[in-house]
């Protein structure tokens, strides 16, 4: 179909190659044959009268008249997509819906277990894609390649709705075995230690705890940075490490890997566990279905 001369199937596609940033996969992608998808590239090419793509050996790189066209074209297909095609009721026992959720292992642990059991009683064909937090899981949410972000709130921008889940406390954890640690840790103490933290994404954004720090201006003797909070346990076990966690976090590993939960000799405000998600998807029944289950087993958690 043609809109102004601009046949916009090719929107599709040209929607697949700036997120793929390759011909093979974005094709895949929107199961095109490679070359029915070099002919879109052509039209599109012809079309806007631009290169649109240069190639950076298999990769592809966007002109700036692509990169101004990225935006626009990925709000007009979510808002067909939200407002058009997902309008059908939305009954969860017999619904297929994927939700992809960005979260840290924390809150997979000490939350969105007991949702993701819920959902299999109520709804079993419904299936989840938990992803760790990215360099800008912002972006992914406006791009609505993602369905929730389930983070502290001070990470989470304005744009999008959002809700609060929980609160949550930080402790400072070392080895239950580790005489080194004492109870009462000064903070001249707190700061000689040797830190495990935990950082996320190929950028290594920082962990709460390190970007309340960071925000005072206080920089720690880290040690050894993991990928997740679940693993700081582990590489604390024989050592005389300390690091600073989340509270429910500590309590889920009690039986298995016990920690000893000494004094933090510096204020760290709680924080608060959020969910958020695309403002396209506001209305969408589906989304609102699963926004519902989060709130309720969030309000349970937090009156256990």
């Amino acid at each position: 179909m043609r809109f102004k001369g601009l046949d916009l199937n090719l929107l599709v596609a040209l929607d697949a190659l700036m997120s793929e940033r390759s011909l093979t996969s974005a094709a895949r992608t929107i199961n095109l044959s490679q070359p029915a998808m070099s002919a879109a590239v052509s039209r599109l090419r012809a079309y806007f009268r631009d290169d649109l793509f240069t190639m950076n050996g298999r990769e592809l790189c966007l002109t700036p008249r692509a990169e101004g066209l990225a935006p626009v074209v990925r709000d007009v297909l979510l808002q067909i997509q939200c407002s058009i095609i997902s309008r059908e009721p939305f009954n969860p026992a017999q619904s297929e819906r994927r939700f992809r959720i960005i979260l840290s292992d924390f809150m997979t642990l000490v939350f969105l277990e007991r949702v993701v059991a819920r959902v299999a009683r109520d709804a079993p064909a419904v299936s989840f894609d938990l992803l760790p937090p990215d360099n800008d899981p912002n972006e992914l949410l406006r791009r609505g390649e993602v369905d929730f972000l389930l983070l502290p709130d001070l990470f989470m921008a304005n744009p999008h709705p959002r809700e609060k889940l929980f609160d949550e406390k930080l402790v400072c954890v070392t080895c239950p075995g580790n005489d080194a640690v004492p109870q009462e840790l000064t903070f001249e103490q707190y700061m000689s230690m040797g830190h495990v933290v935990a950082m996320f994404g190929r950028s290594l954004r920082p962990s709460i705890d390190e970007w309340f720090l960071l925000e005072r201006g206080i920089k720690r003797r880290i040690e050894v940075v993991v990928p997740g909070f679940s693993l700081i346990p582990e590489v604390l076990r024989g050592t005389n490490r300390i690091a600073t966690m989340p509270l429910r976090l500590v309590k889920y590993f009690e039986k298995t890997t016990p920690l000893r939960i000494v004094n933090l000799p510096l204020p760290l405000a709680d924080f608060t566990e959020s969910v958020q998600w695309p403002a396209l998807q506001n209305a969408d029944p589906a989304s609102v279905w699963m926004r519902q289950i989060l709130i309720e087993e969030a309000s349970r958690m937090a009156a256990e």
